[in-house]
C-alpha cells in the first residue's frame, strides 16, 4: 500500500520560445478541483491576451484524477504533452498551465507538441518537488485514568495530535501515515475503557 507521493511545496515557472511563439509555463501545487478552476482563472486574467491557455493537472495520492485541456490547439498537441511532464515526473496534486503567445509561424502538430512538453519540463524543472506522506485520522474517547497510558502509545507512535478535549471524558484526534495505522490501532484498542469513535 502506497502511502507517499512527490507533489511540489511552492510555484515554479519555465519559457519555452520556438519561431518566436513564446511558451510560458507554470507549474502549481493544487489540492482539489476547485483550487485547480480559482488557478485557472487567476491565470486567464493575468494572460488574458495570450492565443492559448492549456493546461493539465494530477490530484490524490492514487494519481487517479486528472485532466488534459488543449484550448483550441489541435487535439492531443497541449494538454497531453503537458500531462505526460506531470506523469514522467511521478507528481501528483499539481496543475501545469503553458500560455502561449502566438509568434505569426505556425509549428505544425509535431512542433506543439514538442513546444508544449518543453515548456511543461521547464517548469517542473524549476519547482522544489518535494514527498509527502498519506496520513489517516482516528479519533479516541477514554477515561482520564488511563491518560498515561494512551500518552506512552502516543509518545512511541509517534501520531501528530491534532486536536484534545477533557470533558467527562478525554477525546483525542490523532493523524499518522497510512501504514502505521494499524499498528497504532491494535495498540490503542488494547488500552482499558478507550473507545475508537
Amino acid at each position: 500500500m502506497e502511502d507517499s507521493y512527490k507533489t511540489i511545496s511552492a510555484v515554479a515557472e519555465g519559457l519555452y520560445t520556438e519561431k518566436r511563439s513564446k511558451f510560458i509555463a507554470i507549474a502549481i501545487p493544487v489540492r482539489t478541483v476547485a483550487d485547480v478552476r480559482s488557478q485557472l482563472e487567476t491565470y486567464q486574467k493575468k494572460y488574458y491576451d495570450a492565443r492559448h491557455l492549456c493546461y493539465a493537472y494530477m490530484l490524490g495520492p492514487e494519481r487517479t484524477d486528472f485532466r488534459a485541456n488543449d484550448n483550441g490547439e489541435p487535439s492531443g498537441t497541449a494538454g497531453k504533452p503537458i500531462l505526460g511532464q506531470i506523469n514522467s515526473n511521478g507528481l501528483t496534486d499539481i496543475l501545469v498551465i503553458v500560455v502561449r503567445y502566438f509568434g505569426g509561424i505556425k509549428l505544425g502538430t509535431s512542433g506543439l507538441i514538442v513546444a508544449y512538453r518543453t515548456a511543461a519540463a521547464e517548469a517542473i524543472a524549476a519547482a522544489t518537488v518535494v514527498e509527502r506522506t498519506v496520513d489517516e485520522e482516528i479519533d479516541i474517547m477514554f477515561e482520564y485514568p488511563f491518560m498515561n497510558d494512551v500518552m506512552r502509545i502516543v509518545k512511541e507512535e509517534e501520531p501528530a495530535i491534532v486536536g484534545q478535549g477533557y470533558d467527562t471524558d478525554c477525546t483525542m484526534r490523532l493523524r499518522i501515515r497510512r501504514s502505521l495505522m494499524p499498528r497504532l490501532r491494535d495498540r490503542l484498542e488494547k488500552v482499558g475503557s478507550l473507545r475508537i469513535v
